[in-house]
């Protein structure tokens, strides 16, 4: 084996916003459509930031005709006077990692982004960036191509393009599209983030307008009633047992705004936000108000006699089920898990808002009784459905504890090595036994499934665990599960990295497609938030011309773009299934990874995707039609 040297010329130094592009993933989470919208959330936090410090009443984020974003803010502007670097301060924010306001207290009280890179990532990932600073009666400019700037500077100042009485800061980018893998931003999470923000930040308007061809819009988001109406619009359509409940207080600078309402359901739903930054996996701050509420809850059962001595408390998930809530607290130094700022870690977060909410609830609850005997019958029934779901969960596990494969079909591999395994879930014996001979079976698992399994959102869990499809899958997975009454699930026993959804191109393949990704949505989530979960890619139609290379077409549109580029004869043959497809084509289209193209299956917006799920899944059928006929015209229809 030859050696390798390393020393000093080993160590590279990546200059400037070089790193970024090296790196894209560790400042923005992803190169798909999360990490492309994120470079909007990013600009725009920005300007939520200027607002919360006094000084910006409105934002307008606008989708250009050319694929580009434009934000824009009412606020001071960014500083453009001469920085101790030598040139304008802009220059150094927008061209300099860890540069920026928020690391004085003086300029921000409070703040999303906290550690000076986030308009810089977005300059290095974008092919152009276009900056006006509407300041001290000017419109100073600037820009860059990815990342470096294009402008000459005046004695080191930026050139003005004329008078104004305006003030704020306008950013106009374009996606690198070597960087993306898709450059077109998500209207609808775009849509659902800034709403987000205006439920969060009362005396903000923001303006949405989507330039786009076919797409051409205007939206406003002003919400006056904050936290209170975001509670209710989750809730819509929802048999409500009260009014929401609201309040606020601050403990050691850290400011605590909460909204909550029991709803006829069996489920919960707590969003938490710091700094207006959605905490899509918890922390701290929820962490406190959950633990709180258990407390009290179980403390006024007993004090009401609901609970004997005998009995045993209330767990946290029934005293919390029917609950819709927004825990938002406001940090002045907030430390989050990452960049992308998913998770909460500031220890004091904790104990401001369990002081708040305790103090706040007891004086709630004290003066309406009747609505906390509604919430403790809550508490109770959950509890009666959680111990006989428990019992079915113990009957079900007991029986297929020692069984790896419960249903005989599982070909395992060979490998035990998690990194390198894979597992593709196919349907039918016919496309099982065509995969099982093409496989590599040194580290690729087949497990054929029989048909389209249970809609778990329309079943309870007995049924759901009863389920033979079900069951052979949570135990060949190994990781368990978790749903609403507890947490059985475990990531760290997870047996494959990749969990492949094999089924054919057609409408009944992405039926099958749907019903398991529900399935894991609601009972495996963690496997799609950390990346494990992928749809693969089966070819649709294979073209035999008369002269030249054989090739696979994924689609319809790749069909159509191959007769437009072919003027030849060819033979045309359509794959109705998997199991038309020998093992040699199955391995070189679909299993083969140096060839093969699989889909990774991200979540960008939990409570949209969470809604969106239980619209389209569950039992009513008016807002499942009303969304079917909405969204028509973006239907892909096999023929």
């Amino acid at each position: 084996m030859a050696k390798t040297q390393y020393n000093a010329e080993s160590i590279t130094v990546l200059e400037g916003l070089e790193a970024v592009r090296k790196r894209p993933g560790m400042y923005i989470g992803s190169v798909g459509t999360k990490g492309l919208n994120h470079l909007i959330y990013e600009i725009v936090d920005n300007a939520v930031d200027e607002h919360l410090a006094g000084y910006c009443d409105q934002i307008w984020v606008t989708l250009e005709t050319d694929g580009s974003c434009t934000v824009k803010d009412s606020g001071r502007g960014i500083p453009v006077e001469m920085h101790k670097k030598g040139v304008s301060a802009e220059r150094v924010v927008l061209s300099t990692l860890h540069a920026g306001g928020k690391f004085d207290n003086d300029a921000y009280k409070t703040s999303g982004g906290l550690h000076g890179v986030g308009s810089s990532v977005v300059n290095a990932l974008s092919v152009h960036m276009k900056v006006k600073i509407y300041k001290n009666g000017l419109i100073h400019y600037d820009a860059y191509e990815r990342g470096i700037p294009t402008v000459d500077l005046e004695d080191g100042l930026l050139p003005t393009l004329g008078k104004t009485k305006a003030t704020g800061t306008e950013i106009n980018f374009l996606p690198d599209g070597e960087i993306f893998e898709k450059t077109y931003f998500k209207a609808d999470w775009i849509k659902s983030r800034l709403h987000e923000t205006a439920y969060l930040n009362p005396n903000l308007r923001i303006t949405y307008v989507n330039k786009r061809r076919s797409e051409e819009e205007t939206v406003v988001y002003h919400e006056p009633e904050g936290i209170v109406a975001y509670v209710k619009e989750l809730n819509d359509g929802k048999d409500k047992m009260h009014d929401p409940i609201y309040f606020k207080g601050t403990v050691d600078k850290v400011e605590v705004e909460i909204a909550l309402q029991f709803v006829d359901t069996f489920e919960e739903n707590i969003l938490g936000f710091c700094n207006n930054i959605f905490t899509q996996e918890g922390g701290t701050h929820l962490a406190g108000f959950k633990t709180r509420f258990t407390q009290m809850i179980n403390s006024y059962a007993k004090e009401l006699g609901i609970l004997k001595e005998k009995d045993t408390n209330f767990t946290g998930a029934d005293t919390r089920n029917g609950m819709t809530a927004v825990v938002a607290i406001k940090h002045p130094d907030p430390i989050f898990e990452g960049q992308t700022k998913t998770k909460l870690a500031s220890a004091d977060a904790t104990k401001a808002v369990f002081s708040v909410a305790g103090e706040e609830l007891e004086r709630y609850f004290d003066r309406n009784l009747e609505v906390l005997k509604a919430v403790i019958s809550c508490a109770e029934k959950s509890a009666k459905i959680r111990k006989a779901e428990e019992k079915a969960k113990t009957n079900m596990l007991s029986k297929s504890r020692f069984s790896f494969d419960s249903n005989g079909k599982l070909a395992n591999c060979e490998s035990r090595d998690v990194q390198k395994c894979e597992i593709f879930i196919v349907e039918g014996d016919s496309a099982g036994g065509s995969a099982k001979t093409a496989r590599n079976r040194q580290f690729q698992a087949i497990l054929p499934i029989r048909g389209k399994i249970l809609n778990v959102e329309k079943a309870s869990i007995d049924k759901v665990l009863a389920n033979a499809e079900i069951k052979t899958m949570i135990n060949t997975f190994g990781c368990g599960f978790s749903e609403g009454y507890g947490n059985d699930f475990d990531i760290t026993k997870l047996r494959y990295d990749k969990i492949i959804l094999m089924t054919d191109a057609d409408v009944d393949g992405s039926h099958i497609d749907t019903l398991l990704l529900t399935f894991l949505y609601r009972f495996m989530p963690n496997l799609i938030y950390d990346g494990h979960v992928y749809i693969a890619m089966p070819p649709l139609f294979k073209v035999i011309p008369k002269r030249g290379a054989e090739q696979y077409l994924y689609d319809e549109k790749d069909l159509e773009r191959y007769r437009k580029a072919h003027s030849g004869d060819f033979t045309l043959q359509r794959y109705k299934g998997l199991g038309e497809m020998d093992a040699e084509q199955l391995w070189e289209t679909t299993l083969d990874p140096d060839r093969r193209v699989l889909k990774l299956v991200e979540i960008e917006d939990a409570r949209m995707a969470s809604e969106i799920t239980e619209m389209l899944m569950g039992s009513e059928v008016a807002p499942r039609r009303k969304f079917i006929y909405e969204h028509a015209d973006e239907a892909e229809i096999d023929a």
